[in-house]
């Protein structure tokens, strides 16, 4: 029995283990619901200042078609928004890469704009833009822009040992060195900003819904918080924060691939 199971290979874990190893990664979870819970009953709060876990799962079990519809608004927002600080943050650092004096002008320009706090710039750009959902694009591309500024740039400088002197030699033009050289380089440090751009893209759309009282988990949050439906209020916080975990998961399996490949 054994030798034919070595013969085929490991043998495959079986469904108690797969389920053991499963619930394992979670103990965190499992913990935070313990705790919240045993907070609730031993200090007998109110539901309206601490609802238990089981309410508040009860709350989304049975409205799923408010919660999901205004999940999927947040977060077509948030990628939306993630996908513009990428494009920018990346552009400028290579264009900061491509020529000194583009250095000098671009990269205290965005760091400058990077150290202003989001919630300052909410309402001068709901001036400009409306109290809409262009507002919340621009305050999620504001999160994402400073992670890729900040990684594709110094990813750009991380070459090969040698590397430079290589292309030297064999005449390689500007553009040449920047998409056989300096980009492919630059790839795991970019991955490592999209970790975080991610992580905060969801909550920052929830954050900007909030304070503007546009659609979304964010305004989700402001109504029931108006109206001391606690329950809800803490449905759509767990909502943004499932959200965000699964992108976050999702980035990093991307770059364990991206490092495996490249380093």
């Amino acid at each position: 029995m054994s030798q034919s199971a070595t013969a085929n290979g490991p043998a495959r874990p079986s469904l108690v283990g797969r389920i053991g190893r499963t619930l394992l990664n979670f103990w965190g979870i499992a913990l935070i619901l313990v705790l919240w819970e045993a907070l609730v009953v031993l200090n007998d709060f109110n539901v309206i200042v601490m609802p238990r876990p089981w309410a508040v799962f009860a709350d989304i079990w049975a409205n799923p078609g408010l919660y999901l519809q205004n999940f999927m608004q947040t977060a077509w927002v948030a990628m939306g928004g993630l996908v513009l600080g990428m494009i920018a943050g990346t552009t400028i650092a290579v264009l900061a890469w491509s020529s000194r004096i583009l250095n000098g002008l671009l990269t205290p320009i965005g760091l400058i704009f990077s150290s202003i706090p989001v919630v300052a710039m909410i309402p001068v750009l709901a001036r400009m833009l409306g109290y809409g959902t262009e507002t919340v694009l621009a305050i999620v591309a504001i999160l994402s822009f400073f992670p890729f500024f900040v990684f594709t740039g110094s990813g750009l400088k991380l070459l090969p040992a040698g590397s430079a002197d290589l292309f030297s030699v064999f005449g390689a033009k500007k553009h040449q060195r920047l998409f056989h050289l300096a980009l492919p380089s630059a790839l795991p440090n970019w991955t490592v900003a999209l970790r975080l751009a991610s992580a905060n893209a969801i909550l920052g759309a929830m954050v900007a819904e909030f304070l503007m009282g546009t659609s979304g988990l964010g305004q989700m949050l402001h109504a029931a918080s108006q109206a001391f439906n606690t329950e809800r209020a803490l449905g759509a916080s767990v909502c943004a924060t499932i959200g965000s975990v699964t992108l976050f998961v999702l980035v990093v399996s991307l770059e364990a691939r991206v490092r495996e490949r490249w380093t």
